[in-house]
């Protein structure tokens, strides 16, 4: 088990491995930045929760979601650990590991300057698979079982989510008919707090996996089973995450809680459920899916049962070109960065 004290040791004697512990953990500072602020967008726009009051009931949800659901159930961190071959150079994995990581921050940086959400899970996942190509010369090196998960999770995503936000939209409808608004905020207080635990339980165990992978790469054990993390680590990465999140991510939550859609509380609270919904199985499955691409589905799926709700087409085709450009965009950037890195430095 790796201590803590190792930890800095290796940091202290292997500049790559410090490079690649820093930027691991500036991505998951940007995740918590600018991807977890979605779980919290339509609480914030119905007005069920003030600004503040929702961020930091969403950092503190993602670091517990990080931290319980990445050492109970770590299919996730498994999944992401497993999803392409570095080959057998230690140090080239590292530095292609590297690469990747700048390119997520890079990608994740841009789509949060123009306001738009992204998925940062599909960024994470081009961008190693990019690096890893670029590394190994072919894309022999991809896993098709774990990326078969991870096209797996697009379509629970996007059919699960609009499915779950169109039926929780009918059947708010049908049983809460009489209900005050109030009753409403309160509840969906509620699924607000459980999509930003269920983000954090996602994201969280796809960085914590990252770290693994560099720890790994640092130790010289490339093939080697990833052992369940160390609970400082889980705690590095929660806390980072809810560091992030604390930040705020204003552009992401006005994109996605006021320009998307226009949501009552009761359609919020449909759409707030809808998504934590469909987080839920997936995480427990170990397929890595987006809480971007889920929120947003959900919101399509309770416009489409309720069309006083306005969805705002162009912002939704804006989102829609953004995830498309993920894949290819981000997954580019790994490769020649990698190529660039290893040029340099190997």
């Amino acid at each position: 088990m790796l201590t803590f004290s190792e930890f800095l040791r290796r940091m202290a004697a292997d500049s790559t491995f410090a490079v690649t512990a820093v930027l691991t953990v500036a991505v998951i500072f940007v995740n918590g930045w600018t991807d977890a602020p979605n779980a919290i967008a339509t609480c914030i726009a119905t007005g069920a929760m003030g600004m503040h009051a929702a961020i930091g009931m969403a950092a503190a949800c993602n670091l517990m979601g990080a931290l319980g659901m990445a050492w109970l159930c770590p299919a996730v961190t498994d999944a992401i650990c497993g999803m392409v071959d570095f080959g057998a150079d230690a140090r080239a994995a590292s530095i292609a590991l590297c690469a990747a990581l700048f390119a997520i921050v890079t990608w994740a940086v841009a789509a949060w300057r123009f306001g738009i959400p992204t998925s940062e899970s599909h960024a994470l996942i081009a961008g190693i698979t990019g690096a890893a190509a670029a590394l190994t010369g072919s894309f022999a090196c991809v896993n098709g079982r774990e990326w078969g998960k991870v096209l797996l999770g697009l379509l629970l995503a996007a059919v699960l989510g609009m499915a779950l936000g169109t039926a929780a939209e009918l059947l708010t409808r049908r049983l809460f008919r009489c209900a005050p608004q109030r009753f409403f905020r309160h509840a969906q207080r509620a699924a607000a707090a459980g999509t930003a635990f269920l983000h954090g339980a996602q994201d969280g165990q796809k960085f914590i996996g990252i770290l693994l992978l560099g720890r790994a790469f640092a130790l010289g054990e490339m093939g080697e089973a990833i052992l369940r993390p160390p609970l400082w680590l889980l705690l590095l990465g929660a806390v980072t995450m809810g560091i992030g999140t604390a930040m705020g991510g204003r552009r992401i939550i006005r994109k996605m809680g006021y320009e998307l859609a226009r949501l009552s509380p009761r359609q919020g609270f449909a759409t707030d459920l809808a998504a934590s919904v469909c987080l839920l199985l997936p995480t427990v499955l170990g397929i890595p899916v987006s809480t971007t691409h889920t929120k947003t589905a959900a919101i399509l799926g309770v416009g489409a049962a309720a069309p006083e709700a306005r969805v705002n087409r162009r912002a939704a085709r804006e989102m829609i070109l953004a995830w498309l450009c993920t894949f290819p965009g981000c997954g580019l950037i790994g490769f020649f960065m990698a190529r660039l890195f290893l040029r340099l430095l190997f």
